[in-house]
């Protein structure tokens, strides 16, 4: 490539890393990667807590977690949803 030319690739198509994704995701939509880290938490806490249940069941220990996992995701959903209607019909200024 001669210094005379410009890229082929645009600077949004060659700035493709993982790490560059998930930080462009995490501004366009913040609660979507809470949620995951949300349910990342939970299920930790869940397999930590798996090791001293005590005499609970192992089936009913497992719905436990995966009710509290499920609840976590929902909410920050429902949070990203309300907060992009936030953005999108309060804050958005009228034409």
């Amino acid at each position: 490539m001669s210094s005379g030319q410009e890229p082929v690739f645009t600077k949004y198509e060659t700035d493709t890393s993982q790490t560059s994704k998930l930080l462009r995701k995490f501004k366009e939509t913040p609660f979507v990667p809470i949620g995951m880290a949300g349910f990342a938490v939970v299920v930790g806490y869940g397999l930590y807590r798996l090791k001293h249940r005590g005499d609970m069941k192992m089936s009913l220990h497992l719905i436990h977690m995966r009710v509290a996992a499920q609840g976590f995701v929902v909410g920050a959903i429902t949070c990203g949803v309300l907060y992009s209607m936030f953005r999108e019909y309060v804050v958005k200024p009228k034409e």
